[in-house]
């Protein structure tokens, strides 16, 4: 299923495809979505909160103006105080842009235990 978007001309290059960052922030909104949808944030206080460690992106096709697309987020690994997550962006049913995030979950800049209910967000098959 995954959250679904729609590629809007601010998402578009001057060509009209989407340009290369924004499928990075397509993965935020459907990481985000998944605490939304729970009424939570994905945070734990004014000071606390996941920040992205590492990114392994790949562009294995395009989308342009117009375009329904849908992001699936799955959960690689997780550890006390990171996870390693696979979000990957289709188009219909092809998959076009598939990335490895880690991340880590830090308070006032330093790691910190990822609490339990914000784990269970992350718990969906």
């Amino acid at each position: 299923m995954g959250f679904k978007l729609r590629v809007y001309y601010e998402d578009t290059d001057a060509g009209g495809i989407v340009y290369h960052t924004n499928y990075i922030k397509f993965c935020e909104r459907a990481r985000s979505e998944l605490f939304f949808q729970q009424n939570h944030l994905p945070s734990d206080g004014e000071k606390s909160g996941f920040v992205v460690r590492s990114i392994n992106a790949n562009f294995l096709g395009s989308a342009i103006l117009g375009d329904m697309l849908s992001v699936t987020t799955k959960v690689l690994k997780r550890k006390k105080a990171s996870l390693i997550l696979e979000q990957s962006i289709y188009k219909e049913d092809k998959l076009i842009f598939k990335m490895e995030v880690t991340l880590a979950f830090v308070s006032n800049g330093k790691p910190k235990i990822i609490p339990e209910h914000l784990h269970n967000i992350l718990d969906f098959k």
